[in-house]
């Protein structure tokens, strides 16, 4: 894989877990389970990179569990915490329509109906009832729900999101 990739953070490596390699990982994905579905993982820690194959993952409990084909022991796994786990954005799973990453979101412009700049995503917040974008503008944040009552449109070529929402919300 090139370096010039786009690669997303999705979570991070928390532990170990029993004596033949295998590690517990944190994700940071909706489903725990998702970081399986890609085979390799690119891990970084301050200026260390390594890719890693996985060889088999099993969730247990509320925690995801993964085996790398070349960590043997429980000593070579446990070198392997802190490190955050990164996944190309090449091969992310194309979305449906008026599906979205949010990885795709952050740093979108966000306007309203009338053409006025409400600021930038920086990022999402998940509720149980719906998404919430993060906007950062000129008078602070603000927070808008990431549903079709208020989300107008999502541009993805000019990277701009319209909202029916006012300046004075």
């Amino acid at each position: 894989m090139s370096d010039m990739q786009n690669w997303v953070a999705m979570g991070y490596i928390k532990g170990v877990f029993g004596v033949r390699g295998w590690v517990k990982v944190q994700p940071s994905t909706e489903y725990i389970d998702s970081l399986l579905d890609y085979p390799e993982w690119r891990l970084v820690k301050d200026k260390d990179v390594q890719i890693v194959e996985v060889e088999a993952g099993k969730i247990a409990g509320d925690e995801l569990q993964v085996k790398f084909s070349h960590i043997h022991d429980r000593d070579d796994a446990a070198l392997l915490r802190g490190y955050t786990i990164e996944i190309s954005r090449d091969s992310f799973a194309e979305t449906e329509e008026d599906e979205y990453y949010w990885t795709d979101l952050v740093g979108m412009q966000v306007v309203n109906r009338e053409g006025a700049q409400l600021g930038k995503v920086t990022k999402l917040m998940e509720t149980g009832a719906h998404d919430v974008l993060v906007i950062r503008g000129e008078s602070g944040d603000i927070l808008i729900p990431f549903v079709s009552h208020y989300i107008d449109d999502v541009n993805k070529e000019t990277k701009i999101i319209t909202a029916d929402w006012g300046l004075d919300y």
